[in-house]
């Protein structure tokens, strides 16, 4: 490793701030700390320090400098940090002056946490939850981020893994000793007994509706209804911004826009639609097509229509039938009598009446889809699936140990039983970043910022 470049990159935010860190991690660290300090501080000890331009020794900040050696650290090699204050001069002097420093380079996106799974510090499912962790928008997705971080899958898939190393090892013992006198006849039967257990623990956990991987993407709520009954009003409403534009004329919205909100701690991304019509305009045709899509991949649909309009009052036309609920909305009640809100709630059957251009009503409508969300998302922060790339993992796996079962039930069948038992276990073993994972390490630290 001592041939390995240093990386140094800024890992707080966007100057100007209060504060900003520099991390540097790698052979040259110490001695790149050394040439901007003058000394190397105390091992995992803050030290006030005065930060030099190596090149002519002028002053460029005072700032905390702290020194972790290598193996105990992040990264796992030799690290320095320094906390200076967040302004865009100092930042850029203290990069400029590492970036002349042999053997240093400025990191890429996500190198230092690749450089942390490189050295065993984290696995690949922890590796993901720090990506879900900067990334988590509502406290529910930064909940079940954590547990991922700490190795609420990793911990899992390598206890399952070692099962089935366990149960391999009796399949491979009566293959290769099958001489031996002192070698019971029968050590199939309890492998596959393992794999059977093991097979239904992970099946389990596959049948949880998807709700981890819903989490992390947001319960997905589509506005939709006729032309003109105040889709894109009550959307704006929703989204306390003008996010879509509104007008008079119907066909104004062709396009499918979205926003996303907190609900109550929840992710939720609304959809505003194209108006459901008979039309013959083409541009109008595609938007349709679109909301009827959207309508259909949403986990719940506002079908909202104007209470003035009794030809709105009838059935709700197909929207593909996929979607879990659709709320029937009422929209533009500041135009109807006050008496007649229960009769055409209880005649029409109005979930919600409301005046999207008013605001009356959109606090309970509010109310109820964050009731919805967290009752959606009940069983989602423990769920141990939150990604697909887990889910294909632990369906291979299940898949393998199924074919495991079935070479079982016939007589010389050890080597393809102990087969896919292998199988089984080296997926699981990629799940962590164990086996065989090059071909997906890219794609995993590609979305990291620069300087994690």
């Amino acid at each position: 490793m001592s041939d390995r470049s240093t990386i140094f990159a800024l890992s707080s935010g966007r100057p100007p701030a209060a504060i900003a860190v520099v991390r540097v991690s790698g052979p040259q660290a110490g001695v790149a700390l050394e040439k901007l300090i003058g000394r190397l501080p105390e091992p995992r000890k803050a030290a006030l320090a005065r930060v030099r331009d190596p090149a002519d020794g002028e002053p460029i900040d005072e700032a905390l400098a702290l020194w972790f050696p290598g193996p105990r650290s992040e990264t796992g090699e030799d690290v320095a940090e320094l906390q200076l204050h967040g302004g865009h001069a100092v930042i850029a002097a203290v990069l400029e002056a590492l970036g002349t420093m042999p053997g240093c380079r400025l990191a890429e996106p996500g190198e230092f946490t690749r450089r942390a799974f490189e050295a065993g510090q984290l696995d690949l499912t922890e590796v993901e939850g720090l990506g879900d962790l900067i990334a988590a928008e509502t406290s529910a997705q930064r909940r079940q981020a954590f547990r991922q971080l700490k190795g609420l899958i990793g911990d899992r898939a390598e206890t399952w893994r070692q099962r089935l190393v366990e149960a391999l090892a009796l399949v491979e013992a009566r293959i290769d000793f099958s001489d031996e006198a002192d070698v019971p006849e029968d050590l199939v039967s309890p492998a596959l007994h393992a794999a059977q257990q093991l097979r239904d623990e992970i099946a389990a956990r596959l049948g949880d509706g998807r709700r981890g991987e819903r989490l992390r993407e947001g319960l997905v709520v589509a506005i939709v209804g006729p032309p003109n009954v105040g889709k894109s009003i009550l959307f704006n409403r929703l989204a306390k911004r003008d996010a879509a534009i509104v007008s008079p004329y119907a066909g104004t919205t062709r396009d499918v826009i979205e926003v996303h909100l907190d609900l109550d701690g929840y992710p939720v991304t609304l959809l505003d639609t194209a108006g459901i019509r008979d039309s013959h305009e083409p541009i109008e045709q595609e938007g349709m097509r679109r909301a009827r899509d959207r309508a259909a991949a949403a986990d719940l649909v506002l079908w909202v229509v104007d209470v003035n309009a009794a030809a709105q009052h009838g059935a709700i036309p197909d929207l593909g039938a996929e979607a879990s609920d659709i709320w029937r909305v009422g929209n533009k009640i500041d135009l109807v009598e006050e008496s007649s809100f229960d009769t055409q709630k209880g005649e029409q059957g109005f979930i919600y009446l409301l005046s999207a251009e008013h605001g009356q009503g959109i606090e309970a409508l509010e109310a109820g889809l964050a009731d919805y969300a967290k009752s959606f998302f009940a069983a989602a922060e423990s769920t141990l699936v939150t990604r697909a790339r887990h889910r294909r993992a632990f369906e291979e796996t299940v898949t393998a140990l199924d074919r495991a079962l079935a070479e079982g039930n016939g007589p010389g069948r050890e080597e393809l039983v102990a087969e896919e038992l292998r199988s089984a276990a080296t997926v699981l073993g990629r799940l962590t970043g164990r086996v065989d994972v090059e071909d997906i390490l890219d794609v995993i630290f590609r979305d990291f910022c620069i300087g994690k």
